[in-house]
């Protein structure tokens, strides 16, 4: 306890004003801090004994927080169950993630693709307040994931009657990893090809009743599985659902964009790329979750560090030197905080970049003309930014947790320890809501597109301006750390690099049609260098999104935030040197200037280690680690929790096995027993 706080006697920043910068202000903290509270101390909110459920108590429990929840949602102001929420997907994810799919995906369906007087009808059933309704988000098939366009699910209309007939016509269009079909679901916004006249119109969004209200009973049509037990996030009830020629009116089809009139006219928007805006959602959220989830990893190897000793320098006496002395201990770590600070703040511009996108989606409607191009532009590169973000945060987040995992040592691999199950719990984001290799061509693909179209005389996007830049950018002279690692040039070679990668996709792009490729196909030709370009221009809008946020703060966190930003761009720049060598940025030289700033970066910051991650402002409850623990009294909790939850008791399987293991006979002659003579 004395090693952690002689850590915090003289941080070089104030901790609670940067708590109040990271979370968006007093207000926020402040919040945020009761929920904690209020969690703690709610028995039904107990996380510490998560790794001893089973699956049916993990999802029992889980499902009576949804209920509580769901109360809380009536209750309390819209602003306060968001932040309660954005916390909750850290202490308990599993559970974030089964509330999440009524409230973030089935209802976020019919706020997005319904009209005002359907959206009016479903929240009078209690679509909102899970009142009547709880809800599943049916995209995903046995046979198909990202490729949406490619569902095959139909959902036909017959005239006669005024119904859609939705049904699955093969294996693999059943529909698969359905959160909250296993058990909870009385309804689905199923993905479906939409057939009238024989003729298809692409896939729509479809509201199909799957169980009974009253009884629970399956509806005629419907067949539901459970996907049982999964890498993690075992509180939610992952199904499969089948129908077989499900009956549904023409009014449970979302008809905000595309309408089927009685008569069986199909009715198109004029700008069809509009009803898109809604799945970006769930793709910022994973931004800002990759944030909030690497803060608790870091909290937890960070004050392990400063506690755990380990070998001494040999003085008679003296105690074993800290983990967080060792300078490839603070390699290990120090960059992997940038690279939080990092994606906090994309997060933030992120989101507000999403709200004003909706902001704007609402105002333009189905409306044509300027404002409407201006819009589109917007959403396609807001879904550029959020697809490459989205991929590139949450394999960042994953390897965050990881390599704190093992910087803790054997502990690491105890459930008790806390990250263990977090990167099974996570390991998720890396694939749902997109595969992040898919994500990441599509950004790819639109950063080729916007080239070619800026290559016409098209004006580039805000988050592309460094296409221009970079062609004036240039190398500095000398090779000092300090000069080469300003931060002023980390973006200027960032740009560089990122306009190179951009440069070669297009390059390659070129090359498929030259060969006589079709568009679709010369993109897939160039699909290497469109993720290559994607890569870097991700890091480059992370570092000029860190730049922005850092000249914005309070000027007594500038000196520490500056100190991170530029950890992050040259600690990235050192992993992908080639790169800045192949653009011609840096020279040899200033590449070893890179990797000697890191380590002084490191040994720089080593002093506000612990600070940053009280910065954080997670409390112990919601670190759930005896690991990282605020006090540094890990090994006696570590100890006291790993007892309680595991009493000493009669070995179940001794009578059955062990026993006869150990009384077993031999019956077999195997010769005389082997004798010993002499010294041996």
């Amino acid at each position: 306890m004395a090693s952690i706080a002689e850590e915090r006697k003289a941080p070089s920043f104030p901790i609670r004003e940067m708590t109040y910068w990271l979370d968006g202000g007093k207000d926020v903290t402040e919040l945020k801090e009761r929920v904690m509270l209020e969690l703690e101390r709610d028995p039904l909110w107990r996380v510490s004994d998560h790794p001893n459920l089973t699956l049916a108590q993990t999802r029992e429990r889980a499902m009576t927080k949804v209920r509580r929840i769901a109360d809380l949602a009536i209750s309390r102001p819209i602003e306060e169950t968001g932040h309660r929420m954005s916390l909750v997907s850290v202490v308990d994810a599993g559970f974030w993630t089964r509330v999440g799919v009524h409230f973030g995906l089935f209802f976020g369906a019919l706020q997005g693709q319904a009209t005002p007087a359907q959206l009016a009808y479903w929240m009078s059933r209690g679509a909102l307040s899970m009142q009547g309704i709880t809800g599943c988000f049916g995209m995903t098939e046995l046979g198909h994931g990202s490729n949406v366009a490619g569902l095959e699910t139909t959902a036909t209309f017959d005239p006669k009657t005024d119904e859609f007939v939705v049904h699955s016509p093969t294996l693999t269009s059943t529909k698969w990893w359905i959160g909250g079909a296993a058990h909870t679901a009385t309804h689905c916004a199923v993905y479906a090809q939409l057939v009238v006249d024989g003729k298809r119109y692409g896939t729509k969004t479809f509201v199909v009743q799957l169980r009974d209200t009253k009884t629970f009973e399956l509806m005629p049509g419907v067949n539901i599985g459970d996907l049982g037990k999964k890498m993690g996030r075992d509180q939610i009830d992952n199904g499969w659902i089948r129908f077989t020629h499900v009956r549904i009116p023409r009014s449970h089809m979302l008809m905000k964009h595309t309408k089927v009139l009685r008569s069986g006219k199909v009715i198109e928007p004029p700008l069809a790329q509009l009803a898109y805006g809604a799945l970006i959602q769930g793709r910022v959220l994973m931004v800002s979750d990759s944030a909030n989830v690497a803060k608790r990893a870091l909290t937890i190897a960070t004050r392990y560090a400063a506690v755990r000793r380990q070998f001494s320098d040999g003085t008679p006496g003296a105690p074993e030197n800290k983990l967080l002395d060792y300078p490839i201990h603070q390699h290990r770590l120090l960059p992997l905080m940038a690279q939080t600070f990092a994606m906090t703040f994309a997060a933030r511009e992120m989101t507000a970049g999403y709200t004003r996108l909706m902001s704007q989606l609402s105002a333009v409607g189905d409306a044509k003309g300027a404002e409407a191009q201006e819009v589109i532009k917007n959403l396609k590169e807001t879904h550029a930014t959020s697809a490459g973000l989205k991929a590139f945060c949450t394999w960042m987040c994953l390897n965050i947790i990881d390599q704190c995992r093992q910087s803790l040592g054997g502990h690491g691999y105890s459930s008790y320890t806390g990250l263990s199950q977090a990167y099974s719990d996570f390991a998720v984001h890396c694939t749902w809501e997109g595969d992040n290799t898919i994500l990441t061509l599509q950004c790819g693909r639109y950063l080729v597109a916007t080239a070619l179209e800026a290559r016409n005389g098209q004006p580039l996007p805000s988050n592309l301006s460094y296409l221009a830049d970079a062609q004036k950018a240039a190398a500095p002279a000398g090779s000092s750390p300090d000069e080469v690692c300003a931060l002023a040039t980390l973006k200027a070679a960032w740009s560089s690099v990122a306009a190179n990668a951009i440069r070669t996709a297009v390059r390659d792009f070129e090359a498929g049609l030259a060969k006589g490729l079709s568009k679709d196909n010369a993109y897939e030709f160039s699909s290497a260098a469109r993720l290559h370009a994607a890569r870097m221009h991700t890091y480059t809008y992370l570092l000029h999104r860190f730049d922005a946020q850092v000249a914005q703060s309070p000027g007594a966190l500038r000196p520490i935030l500056t100190r991170l930003a530029r950890l992050f761009g040259a600690h990235s720049a050192v992993q992908h040197s080639g790169e800045f060598l192949l653009a011609g940025f840096y020279s040899p030289a200033q590449v070893d200037a890179l990797k000697a700033f890191v380590s002084t970066a490191c040994a720089e910051l080593r002093p506000d280690a612990v600070p940053l991650t009280d910065a954080f402002g997670y409390s112990d409850y919601v670190i759930n680690s005896p690991l990282g623990r605020y006090d540094g009294n890990v090994y006696e909790k570590y100890f006291e929790l790993v007892t309680e939850l595991n009493p000493q008791k009669p070995v179940p399987y001794f009578d059955s096995v062990i026993r006869p293991l150990l009384e077993r006979t031999n019956d077999r002659d195997d010769g005389p027993e082997l004798e010993f003579d002499g010294e041996e």
